[in-house]
C-alpha cells in the first residue's frame, strides 16, 4: 500500500438544535466577539435571526455583503471589519461563497498574520463540503479569474450542522447540492489519489445521500433526511479534501466559468456522463449502494426523477446557458484544471469535446 495523508480537525456539532451549541463551544475558544460572515438573502430568510437568537447576548460584529461567488475584495472588506471592530473569531453562515469568503481571510493571513484565528462554518446547503475542507475558490474580478486555494489553515475549526439551516433551500437547490455531495462522493472514492480512509467517509456519503435525498424532495420539511444530506455533505467533504476529485470537477468548472452554469447543476449533468467514460473498478464497489449492478444505470434513473419533480437539469441545452460554440473554451479550461489531474482515467481534448455533445 502506497503512502497517503489524512488531515481532519475540525470539531463537528450536528443535529437538531446543534445551533444552540455554539456560545459553549465560542467560550471554549475563547472567543468574546466574533464577526459574523453571510449574505443578505439568508438575512431575508430569517437564518441570520436563528444564529444570533443562539447567541443570546454575546457581542458580535456583522458582515452580510457577501456576493453569490466569493470575491477577493469583499473578503478583504469583511478582513478589515474584523480589525476595526476588534473581533477574535469568525463566524460563517451560508453556503460555499460565504464559507470560502471566511477561509480566504483566514488562509490568506489576513486577520491574524499567521496567527490561531477560532472559525466556526455553519452551512446552509448540504452539498458543498466547505466546512470540512482546506479549500477555497474566491474571484478576482478585476482579472476575472477564479482562484483556488488550498491550506489546511483554512480548515474550520468548528462546523455546525443543525438542520434548521437547510429547510429554506428550494427543491432545485436541494437536489442541486446534494448531487454536488455525490459527485465529491464518487470522485473521491475513484480517483487516483484515493486512500482508505477517504475511502470510508466517501463511501458513507454515498449511502447517506441515496437514502435521504428521494425523502427530503418528497418531504422538503423532513428534518431528519435534511440532517442526514448534511452529514452526507460533510463526510463527502472530508474524502475529497484527502484525496482529490476528478474529471467532473474540471469540466463542470470550466463550464462554470464559460457559461455560468451553477455548479450542483454541472455536476448533475456531467457525473454520469465521466462515469461512462471510466467504466472503473471502483464503481462496482458501489453497486451495493445504488442497488444496481451498474451504478451508472442508477444514477441516471435518479437524475431523471430529480429533472421531473425539481427541474434540476440534466443535459446542458436544459440550462439554456450553453451553446455548442462555447465547448472548445470550456475543454481548453478543463484542461487547465487541477482536478483532471486525478482523474481516473486520462483524458484528451477530444474526449473532453465528446463528453461535452453527449451532454448536450
Amino acid at each position: 500500500m502506497g503512502y497517503f495523508e489524512f488531515v481532519m480537525r475540525t470539531k463537528l456539532c450536528s443535529g437538531e438544535n446543534a445551533l444552540e451549541h455554539l456560545p459553549y463551544e465560542l467560550s471554549r475558544l475563547k472567543v468574546e466577539k466574533p464577526l459574523i460572515i453571510t449574505d443578505k438573502t439568508l438575512e431575508k430568510l430569517g437564518m441570520l435571526k436563528l444564529l444570533t437568537d443562539a447567541l443570546g447576548n454575546r457581542a458580535h460584529a456583522l458582515f452580510t455583503d457577501v456576493p453569490p461567488d466569493s470575491d477577493l475584495r469583499k473578503a478583504e472588506d469583511a478582513a478589515a471589519l474584523y480589525r476595526t471592530e476588534k473581533c477574535d473569531g469568525v463566524i460563517a453562515l451560508g453556503g460555499g461563497s460565504v464559507i470560502d469568503t471566511a477561509k480566504d481571510i483566514i488562509g490568506c493571513e489576513e486577520l491574524a498574520r499567521g496567527e490561531f484565528v477560532p472559525f466556526a462554518a455553519l452551512p446552509t446547503t448540504a452539498g458543498t463540503g466547505s466546512e470540512a475542507t482546506s479549500v477555497a475558490v474566491i474571484a478576482d474580478t478585476e482579472k476575472q479569474v477564479k482562484l483556488e486555494i488550498i491550506s489546511d489553515q483554512m480548515l474550520p475549526t468548528l462546523a455546525v450542522l443543525d438542520p434548521r439551516l437547510t429547510l429554506g433551500l428550494s427543491p432545485r437547490a436541494t437536489a442541486a447540492t446534494a448531487i454536488d455531495a455525490l459527485c465529491h462522493a464518487v470522485e473521491a472514492y475513484s480517483c487516483r489519489q484515493k486512500n482508505p480512509v477517504s475511502d470510508a467517509f466517501a463511501f458513507a456519503a454515498v449511502k447517506a445521500i441515496l437514502s435521504a435525498l428521494p425523502e427530503v424532495v418528497k418531504n422538503p420539511q423532513n428534518k431528519a433526511a435534511r440532517l442526514e444530506l448534511a452529514n452526507a455533505s460533510f463526510m463527502a467533504g472530508v474524502a475529497f479534501s484527502n484525496s482529490m476529485v476528478g474529471a467532473v470537477h474540471a469540466i463542470g468548472h470550466a463550464v462554470g466559468a464559460v457559461c455560468h452554469v451553477a455548479h450542483g447543476e454541472a455536476m448533475a449533468i456531467l457525473l454520469p456522463r465521466v462515469m461512462r467514460f471510466n467504466q472503473c473498478a471502483e464503481y462496482r464497489d458501489l453497486a451495493v449502494l445504488f442497488d444496481d449492478p451498474e451504478p451508472v444505470v442508477a444514477l441516471e434513473v435518479l437524475l431523471e426523477s430529480l429533472h421531473k419533480k425539481t427541474g434540476l437539469p440534466i443535459t446542458l441545452s436544459q440550462t439554456g446557458k450553453v451553446a455548442e460554440a462555447d465547448f472548445d473554451a470550456i475543454a481548453d479550461k478543463a484542461l487547465n484544471d487541477g482536478a483532471i489531474l486525478f482523474n481516473v482515467k486520462p483524458l484528451e481534448k477530444s474526449d473532453i469535446l465528446k463528453l461535452l455533445k453527449d451532454a448536450f
